[in-house]
């Protein structure tokens, strides 16, 4: 007998795992499933179709013998309908929408039969169609019974594909057709004829709806969701940045089809189920909450809660880890309090991220219409709304984090973002990689003043060449009587572009005034050139950052060891905005953010953002961007400028570890540094006066260039030393000038 139950049970053992194993087996992502029903609604459809047609053997004869009693001539319906519901299945990325799809396929095909059936004046839809058209035509008569049954009709189309129709878009273009052209003139004079239409991508998008669950008697408010991206009414539209239509030699940023958009959904499990385990496991410990909003983000889904009246915060701090095995949910961040908020904040990843494409940050409308130059797209918060910032508010940006934890891709982000604001004449990067692997795709795009640089050396060189254009640049301001490069450029813009210069012999010239794009200096790993020049390199950056802002030279700084001895007291203490990504421990942490935190993060671009004006981090998840994409917008840069000819920047010179870096001095080697030295000594020498605008228009060379040539003929003697915004004297004389003074 027990021989018997002890095989029984064994059996039941065995069958349970079966079915367990079974389970697991379809155990599929809501996206699988969705496919899956998306190919079995198609066949459905062609079944039907074939059907019609006596193709589908005996089955299919029985089918239309028995749908076509009960729908008449509206059995065209029922193909539809399956085409329809395949193509809701592969759009949806919701859970759970077989039923209102289900529900929404019945409206439609009732609603179709009903209007059939009335059109047709008789028994068009079947006995489906006459049941379901009777009662609205006793009761509507027969023109209000369509208008009804067509609205349910439109109503099952928007529950089946969860979105709205955009009309704006083909509403603006009809309106363009009856503008006229103007003529407008641009922020330095140069006129350019433009239509008064925007040329603005429809972007659909549907904000999921606030879910109300109901918890001990108290609301769970879910907050707003991520926004859910649609597919573009038209395939051949490209989504690109608004901006007016330009004559041709006006910067035109690349398209934004070139970059990726947000893909997937978060899954963030039941909302419910960790509300509770989050109240019972703090109530175990004797600390009593109450639950408040719940905020989902790409990353991380936020549950916020209030705790009873005298329990501290540290105590809460201090559960981290209990709350983590309960959740079964690992890192876990605890935020006390929620900025803004009487809150705590607990962080718990989401069982499947969302991917935030940098399109969908670049197609926001405060990026898109914002008239900062340097507005950058750091990435989306814990509610999904993008975030940006200006570079030249921060003014200086530190960013830190390990190997895999997306901080490449994020300096990727950070330059797109800059790249589609500002063409190579707003804007002038300087790039150091020593891995070399980095940055070198960025070569051949018009904004580099040099080549990508991988040489610790010249990385130095770089940050002396930038110290002393932040001088000139001073002094330039200084003679223009403006405290900023934001109020020369305004003065630029205003029309006061010219400049009236007098000679020795009383005459009056006018040049063309320096128009100084901002310059980005990108250093992708700090702790290999620490290595190699640390006095040098730390003096360098601090410098920099002490004054480089008013004259729109700005620093991006990362590293992969954020340790004392790479970020070190002075840099911090002047470089003022920080971006960690997941680094290594508390203590790396600490370094870069000055709390911790950064080492629960979960890589992959989900980082914390800190800047001088705010009192905690905020979390973010940065957008990616993959080789691909930035091989594509380099490609489209270096094609719409290839004629242009980088400026390259005097990089040539010896370091003197006994000096500092501004006591050092670059060897030049007689005149071999720049193959235009000895035409542009002939051009000044002729002119007799020098200056960076006039050997730009002569040379038609980049003002970098033109700067270094200036400062070349003064170390050897042929022009004196700048005066301000004032021409340089010419020291040296021509042949027939010489040939004149001695008779």
């Amino acid at each position: 007998m027990a021989k018997n139950n002890k095989e029984s049970g064994s059996k039941k053992s065995a069958s349970t795992k079966q079915s367990q194993t079974g389970r697991m087996s379809l155990n599929l992502k809501e996206e699988t499933k969705h496919a899956v029903l998306a190919v079995v609604m198609l066949f459905l459809a062609l079944f039907f179709i074939l059907a019609l047609f006596g193709g589908a053997g005996v089955a299919g004869t029985f089918i239309h013998t028995l749908f076509g009693k009960l729908f008449g001539i509206g059995y065209f319906l029922i193909p539809l309908i399956f085409v329809l519901l395949g193509i809701s299945f592969i759009k949806s990325v919701r859970p759970n929408v077989t039923f209102s799809h289900s529900l929404a396929s019945l409206l439609f095909l009732c609603s179709g039969l009903g209007i059939v059936t009335i059109a047709s004046g008789g028994s068009g839809g079947g006995f489906v169609g006459t049941a379901v058209a009777y009662p609205f035509v006793k009761l509507f008569d027969i023109y209000a019974a369509i208008l009804l049954l067509g609205a349910l009709l439109i109503i099952s189309l928007f529950v089946l594909f969860d979105a709205r129709p955009e009309l704006m878009p083909y509403l603006r273009r009809f309106a363009a057709l009856f503008k006229k052209k103007e003529v407008s003139e641009d922020a330095y004079g140069a006129t350019y004829e433009y239509e008064q239409e925007e040329v603005v991508e429809t972007i659909p998008a549907s904000m999921l709806a606030d879910e109300e669950e109901e918890m001990d008697g108290k609301a769970l408010r879910q907050a707003q969701g991520e926004k859910k991206k649609e597919e573009p009414i038209e395939e051949e539209e490209e989504m690109v940045v608004p901006k007016k239509k330009q004559k041709a030699g006006a910067y035109v940023p690349p398209p934004l089809s070139l970059l990726e958009e947000d893909k997937g959904k978060p899954n963030v499990g039941d909302i419910k189920a960790n509300a509770n385990i989050i109240k019972r496991t703090l109530a175990n410990f004797g600390i009593l909450v109450e639950m408040d909003e719940v905020t989902i983000g790409p990353t991380v889904t936020r549950y916020a809660l209030k705790p009873a009246e005298g329990v501290k915060l540290s105590r809460l701090l201090g559960l981290q880890n209990d709350l983590a095995l309960a959740l079964a949910a690992h890192p876990l961040r605890i935020e006390a309090p929620i900025p803004g908020k009487s809150l705590v904040g607990i962080e718990i990843p989401n069982k499947m991220k969302s991917t935030v494409g940098l399109a969908t940050l670049l197609a926001d409308k405060e990026y898109v219409n914002s008239e900062k130059p340097l507005l950058m797209a750091l990435g989306k918060d814990i509610a999904g709304k993008p975030l940006l910032a200006s570079l030249a508010k921060m003014p200086h940006v530190l960013i830190a984090g390990t190997t895999g934890s997306g901080k490449s891709i994020t300096i990727h982000a950070l330059i797109t973002s800059l790249l589609y604001k500002n063409g190579p004449e707003d804007l002038k990067f300087i790039m150091v990689d020593p891995k070399r692997v980095e940055l070198t795709a960025y070569n051949k795009i018009p904004h580099m003043l040099t080549p990508v640089i991988t040489e610790p050396k010249k990385a130095i060189l770089a940050l002396k060449w930038a110290a002393k254009e932040m001088e000139r640049r001073y002094g330039i301001l200084e003679d223009e009587s403006v405290r900023d490069i934001a109020s020369y450029h305004a003065r630029l813009a205003g029309g006061d572009n010219i400049k009236k210069i007098k000679k020795d012999d009383g005459t009056t010239v006018e040049e063309e005034k320096e128009r100084m794009p901002y310059i980005a200096i990108f250093i992708d790993e700090l702790a290999d050139i620490m290595i190699a020049y640390p006095r040098e390199l730390e003096t360098g950056i601090v410098r920099l950052a002490q004054m480089s802002r008013a004259v729109g030279i700005h620093l991006v700084i990362s590293t992969q060891r954020p340790s004392v001895n790479v970020i070190t007291g002075l840099i911090k203490a002047n470089v003022p905005a920080r971006i960690a990504l997941q680094v290594a421990s508390q203590i790396d942490s600490r370094t870069i953010l000055d709390d911790s935190g950064a080492e629960k993060l979960l890589g992959a671009g989900d980082m914390l953002y800190l800047s001088g004006d705010m009192p905690q981090p905020k979390r973010l998840q940065s957008a990616f961007i993959s080789e691909n994409e930035v091989k594509k917008v380099v490609k489209y840069l270096a094609d719409s400028y290839r004629d242009e000819i980088m400026s390259e920047i005097n990089l040539t010179g010896t370091i003197s570890h006994d000096k500092s870096i501004f006591e050092s001095t670059l060897d030049d080697d007689g005149g071999d540094d720049d193959d235009l030295y000895e035409e542009a000594r002939q051009i000044v020498i002729e002119a007799g006066k020098a200056s960076t605008s006039y050997l730009q228009r002569k040379l038609k060379v980049g003002y970098a260039r033109a700067a270094r040539l200036v400062d070349m003929l003064e170390e050897r003697g042929v022009v004196g030393p700048g005066e301000g915004a004032k021409p340089r004297e010419v020291l040296e004389k021509s042949v027939d000038q010489e040939a004149q003074d001695y008779q």
